[in-house]
This record gives structure tokens, C-alpha cells and sequence, in this order.
């Protein structure tokens, strides 16, 4: 018999509901670090960190020469490597804090073998929808940096990890040492990566080393460091106001929101305009404090889920689980204005077979040379008619849906998009499988 008990989680699908899930674990990491004491490596940037925090004039970011850590190689092919299966709910009451965990530099990105297809969705969506997935903004005169020396910055450290991570899916050659004294992209003291080969695509692409790097360089290394991996990608500058600003970003998969609408925005004002649950009573205050104490050396991790539906399309056949957009829960994506979620149009009638579980992994660290703040987004899209095979889910994701409050129940449609019933009674039948 499925209990009905609360669950430790919050709605974020959203990379609205991304900042603020991972406002949590900067506040436990400020925590830790205070207890810990300093890296002495990082120690006079860290200390500018805390001042810029601390009210007063913004201290202006100081490029840090971080060693990072010995990455472990993974030594498989990309085709023998599973989807880890992350389930983010369990039973217990539910809290606004979230599942925050530390996370390993071994395990920044991860890829498997749905990198293929994937990558045939992400190409897609860059070459038919352009700017509206990829987009690097400029400057803003004395209010914030734009987002291209962090695309470059991003696309470096991308390729930098990635031909350590996993050394037989990708290869690197180098420039002259010569350019190391132009360039310090390159880790450990290695000139910077000239090109980078995704050998399972038999693709080449060659980095940018700045924004004057030919044309449209900043675009162009955002469109690389999306074709390099699974996860989404957004760009957060600290402006002159204290505030961060989204001024970058390679978006091709959200499935319910689109970078048009987000783009450009601070922290505040995303988390006001996506109505994220109990922002306002809880984080608001104190969050922008918190991101800019987020240390280089401190990346941070965390999960979160969502039921969607999926329907018939044209491109069924690229896209059947509606990765890139869940036209199934928001209809046409062309003409979708920001807050049409969940909106009426004609959707099918809920069944098991077309209900899934979307889960995003997220991540969130700092650069070492911009000190612009990085957020990577790798979305599964798993079939509730799989996922109840697996021993003892099908009664904590009943406990957990049963348990959301009145405005995660809203935030995450459970009612509108008329689910519930169905997925409820599929999840009590199958409690026992496994």
C-alpha cells in the first residue's frame, strides 16, 4: 500500500528554480568554508570574495590561477556508459531546503550512451531556431559585463576536462608555447586548446582564444561548448550593482521555458517573473550575498524532477519524448509567451504510456579568469512504464507527489495537466514490481 508521506524536494524545471535550489547549497558551503578555514591557493581572491559580500563598494573579480584538481579518467567508450538513474524524491516532509551535495570534479559532466542522439536533437534546434537557443549579450555601459569572455573562458574549460574525463571520445591538440603568455586557457601550465575532436561524431571544432578571434567568437564558443555535451548551459555575470545578470547561455533542451524570456534578467527578477514557490518569504533577501560568495574551489550538485506528458509530433521521430520542447504540456513553441504554462490546447487524454519523468542534474561553479558563475543542466526523460520496474520507486514517487503544498501542486502543474489520477492509480498497481 503506497503511504502518504511528504517528500524533501522542490519544483525546479526551471532554470528559474535552478538558482534558487542551488542558493541553498552556496549557504551550506559558505557554512563549511567558514568552519574549514581558507584554501590558501585561492586565499586573496576568496578574501575579495567575502568583502564583496559584506555591503560597501563591489570589489571588481580577480582572475585566479586555480590548480585544479587530478581528474580521473574514464576509460570507456561513450556507447557502454548507462544514464545514471537519478530519482531526486523520497519519503519525508517536505522543506524548501533541497537535496545540495558537494560535488567531485570528476563528475562536472556527464555523458552516456544517449550522447548521440542527444546531439542530433541540440544541432537541430542551433541550426533551425539560431539565437533563440544560443545568444551571448554585450555590454551594458556601467551596469554589467557581457557573457563572451566567459563563453570563451566556458568552451575552454569544457575541452580542458572533457579530454581528461573521457580520453577516448575526445581529443585535443594545442597551440604554440608561444601563445601560453597570450592565453593562460590551458591547465596545469599547458598552452591553450587550439582544437577539440568529438571522436564519436567525427567532429572538429576549433576555440576561440578571445572575443577578437574572428567572427562572432563569443556565439561561437557557446555553439561549441553546446555541441561538446548533454547539458544545457547559462552564463551569470556580476554586474556593477552587486547583482548577477544572465548574460549568456546555450539553452537547446528546457522542454517549458525559453531563454527569449530569461535572458538579460538578474537572479530576482527570474526567480519573480517564474513564480518560484516561497522565494520571496525565504531566499530573497539574502541570495544575491550568498552568489557572490560562491568560491571557485566549491562546485555544488543537486537534482530535481517533474512529471511530464508526450504526445504525437513531426519530429517524433528526432525527438520522441519531447526532450528539446514538451509540446504535449505547452503546445506550439513559436507564439508561447512567457507564463503560458500549462496553458489549454489539444492534449491527449493522460495513459501511463505517455507519462514521464523529466529530472535535471544540475551543477554550479565558478571560473577561475572571469569569475563568471556557470550552470549546467543535463535533463532524463525516463518512461513512468520503465521507471516502476525499479524496486520500491513507484511508492516514494507516489508519496512525494501526494505530498506537494498547494503551490508546488500549481508550480508543477500536477492538477491542470490532469495527471493525477492516472499516474497514481498506475503507481499503486505497480508497487509491488520489483
Amino acid at each position: 500500500m503506497i503511504q502518504s508521506l511528504h517528500i524533501l524536494q522542490d519544483c525546479a524545471y526551471f532554470l528559474t528554480a535552478v538558482l534558487l535550489c542551488l542558493l541553498s547549497a552556496i549557504i551550506l558551503q559558505h557554512k563549511k568554508n567558514r568552519s574549514q578555514g581558507s584554501d590558501p591557493s585561492l586565499g586573496e581572491a576568496k578574501k575579495k570574495a567575502k568583502d564583496r559580500s559584506s555591503g560597501g563598494k563591489l570589489i571588481e573579480w580577480t582572475p585566479i590561477d586555480f590548480k585544479y584538481p587530478a581528474i580521473t579518467p574514464c576509460n570507456m567508450e561513450l556507447a557502454d556508459i548507462k544514464p545514471i538513474p537519478y530519482r531526486p524524491f523520497r519519503w519525508g516532509p517536505y522543506h524548501v531546503t533541497m537535496g545540495i551535495r558537494s560535488m567531485n570534479w570528476d563528475d562536472w559532466i556527464e555523458l552516456d550512451n544517449q550522447y548521440d542522439r542527444y546531439q542530433r536533437i541540440r544541432a537541430h534546434r542551433i541550426l533551425t531556431r539560431d539565437e533563440k537557443v544560443v545568444r551571448v549579450l554585450d555590454d551594458i555601459p556601467r551596469v554589467v559585463r557581457g557573457g563572451g569572455q566567459a563563453a570563451i573562458e566556458l568552451v575552454h574549460e569544457l575541452a580542458e576536462y572533457l579530454s581528461k574525463r573521457y580520453p577516448l571520445s575526445f581529443r585535443v591538440t594545442r597551440h604554440s608555447p608561444e601563445t601560453r603568455s597570450k592565453c593562460q586557457f590551458g591547465w596545469e601550465g599547458a598552452p591553450p586548446i587550439k582544437t577539440i575532436t568529438v571522436v564519436p561524431l567525427n567532429a572538429t571544432h576549433e576555440l576561440p582564444l578571445d572575443l577578437h578571434d574572428g567572427e562572432c567568437a563569443a556565439k561561437r564558443a557557446m555553439t561549441i561548448s553546446a555541441l561538446l555535451v548533454q547539458d544545457d548551459l547559462a552564463i551569470m555575470i556580476e554586474g556593477r550593482d552587486g547583482r548577477h545578470y544572465f548574460q549568456a547561455g546555450a539553452i537547446c533542451v528546457p522542454g517549458f521555458w525559453q531563454m527569449e524570456h530569461k535572458i538579460g534578467k538578474t537572479l530576482d527578477e527570474i526567480h519573480l517573473s517564474g513564480h518560484v514557490p516561497q522565494y520571496q518569504e525565504k531566499l530573497q533577501p539574502s541570495l544575491e550575498r550568498f552568489f557572490r560568495r560562491l568560491s571557485v574551489d566549491k562546485p555544488v550538485v543537486r537534482n530535481n524532477y517533474f512529471i511530464q506528458l508526450v504526445g504525437s509530433r513531426s519530429d517524433e521521430k528526432l525527438d520522441p519524448d519531447e526532450l528539446a520542447w514538451s509540446y504535449t504540456t505547452n503546445g506550439p513553441e513559436d507564439g508561447f509567451e512567457h507564463g503560458d504554462r500549462f496553458a489549454p490546447h489539444d492534449r491527449p487524454e493522460p495513459r501511463p504510456e505517455i507519462l514521464r519523468l523529466r529530472t535535471e542534474r544540475q551543477t554550479l561553479r565558478r571560473l577561475p579568469k572571469s569569475g563568471a558563475v556557470i550552470f549546467t543542466i543535463r535533463t532524463y526523460v525516463v518512461p513512468i512504464e520503465e521507471l516502476v520496474k525499479e524496486a520500491g520507486v513507484a511508492g516514494r514517487l507516489a508519496s512525494a507527489i501526494e505530498s506537494w503544498p498547494d503551490e508546488v501542486v500549481e508550480y508543477k502543474g500536477r492538477e491542470r495537466l490532469g495527471w493525477r489520477r492516472t499516474l497514481m492509480e498506475y503507481l499503486e498497481r505497480n508497487d509491488d514490481i520489483g
